[in-house]
């Protein structure tokens, strides 16, 4: 009788046991419809080769259990360790899973066949989490690991999709040409672990691997390197790793009216929102396309409803030449008036207005905002911190902190996530990282544990324990 079997049984006697003792002055005994549901992963019984066996010669490991079983996406679950040439093969039937080595295996050397999520019984699809197998080619068994994290360094947060690569070669071209000696995925929290590694220098490495080819393809894909090789030995100290985005990935503006290739309208987007605009914030065109020209003569601003004329302003682009902003300091509750002639810019495919606009808004009033004071507990000035908050996981502002003080007249109301970005070059916003040649890591954000609510037309003041 298998352990499941034995469980049930004894359940089952319990419940008929209970039942007995309570005399014929209970309700008519029922039998329990159904059983018990089986909430436990499957069991390895027998393992040809068994499992760490040393010496090993073949090419086809079976693996039975005590339930039948089967084995979902085994190519994407099923990590090998070293990497094969050759992903293994895996064929189930009932109880028993064959695996079939499709590449020569190499002398003394220890193979690991860790297969993540992918088995699971067939009943009730009960996962038995990370099974690993175990041989060697030789007469030992490799011993050692090598353990570590991965961070993301723009947000502090993790993402469990990346993995994690050793290499034996020191060069920083191997990412790109060679597929590592050792791969291995992240947890829920971002944190890693090489088993049965043999004593040895690695260069470790952590990547997205959409394309499931084990190599650094652009630098728009999460990267991290370690800054100096890792010495395998016993009691290995283990790594942080920070991964970044060598450039972003560029993100498209819809712009306003149809998307017809004969369109030939200038199309753009701004930063008012239900014809308001927010007093702390600069007023922005965001267009489709590069400019060729702009033409600030022909880009008017007017206030109230006479239209009044508005100077002490300027307009500046930025260095794609998609986002016009306009330099000027609002007055509260304030209707103003962007007069914009239609020729006032010009996109690199020679798209204009089709006619002269006039853009209207107005601005909020000071009461609609809240005042913030924030003070600070185990801040590292030294580290040159830039306060950042956040909303749906983008940074809306970010001030530099020269105390353990922040506090802002006004301030929009909202909840906020706060990090800290370690500044290092001082420039106030977060630099990635740049490996090939230089070797400098990404600048680095801490989240802070607590959010905070700004209120409206308040004063908030909130301590920070870092």
């Amino acid at each position: 009788m298998n352990v499941k079997s034995l469980i049930s049984f004894i359940a089952l006697f319990i419940i008929l046991a209970i039942n007995v003792v309570s005399g014929p002055g209970c309700a008519n005994i029922v039998p329990p419809g159904g059983g018990f549901r089986d909430s436990l992963p499957p069991l390895l019984t027998k393992a040809s080769p068994r499992d760490s066996t040393k010496n090993f010669e073949g090419n086809k490991i079976n693996l039975s259990f005590d339930e039948f079983v089967q084995v979902d996406n085994f190519e994407q679950n099923v990590l090998v360790s070293p990497v094969p040439r050759r992903t293994p093969s895996a064929t189930y039937k009932l109880n028993t899973i064959s695996i079939r080595l499709r590449d020569s295996l190499e002398a003394n050397t220890t193979y690991t066949i860790n297969f993540g999520d992918a088995i699971k019984d067939v009943n009730e699809g009960n996962v038995m989490k990370n099974f690993s197998y175990v041989f060697a080619t030789g007469p030992t068994i490799d011993s050692l690991s090598f353990s570590g994290n991965v961070i993301l360094a723009e947000s502090g947060k993790v993402d469990s999709t990346l993995i994690v690569i050793l290499h034996t070669k020191r060069e920083d071209s191997v990412v790109i040409k060679e597929r590592p000696r050792y791969m291995t995925k992240l947890d829920g929290k971002g944190y890693f672990i090489f088993r049965n590694l043999p004593a040895g220098t690695f260069y470790v490495y952590a990547l997205k691997d959409e394309a499931r080819a084990l190599r650094y393809q652009n630098n728009k894909q999460l990267f991290a390197f370690a800054d100096s090789a890792v010495v395998v030995k016993e009691n290995t100290p283990g790594k942080t790793l920070y991964a970044y985005e060598g450039v972003k990935a560029e993100q498209t503006t819809p712009g306003t009216g149809s998307q017809n290739a004969a369109d030939k309208r200038l199309k753009y987007q701004t930063t008012i929102s239900n014809n308001r605009h927010d007093l702390l914030k600069k007023f922005s065109f965001l267009f489709d396309r590069p400019l060729r020209r702009f033409d600030s003569s022909k880009l008017r601003i007017a206030t109230d409803t006479l239209y009044t004329p508005v100077t002490e302003y300027t307009w500046s682009t930025d260095s794609t030449k998609k986002k016009l902003t306009l330099n000027y300091s609002w007055q509260e509750n304030t209707l103003y008036h962007l007069i914009l002639e239609k020729d006032f810019a010009t996109d690199t495919l020679g798209h204009q207005l089709l006619k002269a606009d006039t853009i209207s808004f107005t601005t909020m009033e000071n009461k609609e905002y809240g005042k913030l004071s924030l003070r600070f507990r185990n801040l590292d000035l030294s580290k040159n911190p830039v306060l950042q908050f956040v909303q749906s996981d983008e940074v809306v502002s970010s001030f530099p902190l020269t105390s353990v003080a922040f506090s802002q007249a006004l301030f929009l109301p909202g909840e906020y996530e706060l990090r800290i970005l370690n500044d290092i070059n001082q420039n106030g916003v977060w630099d990635p990282g740049e490996f090939f040649g230089k070797h400098r890591q990404p600048e680095t954000v801490k989240p802070v544990q607590r959010r905070i609510t700004v209120k409206e037309n308040w004063d908030n003041e909130i301590e920070i324990v870092l």
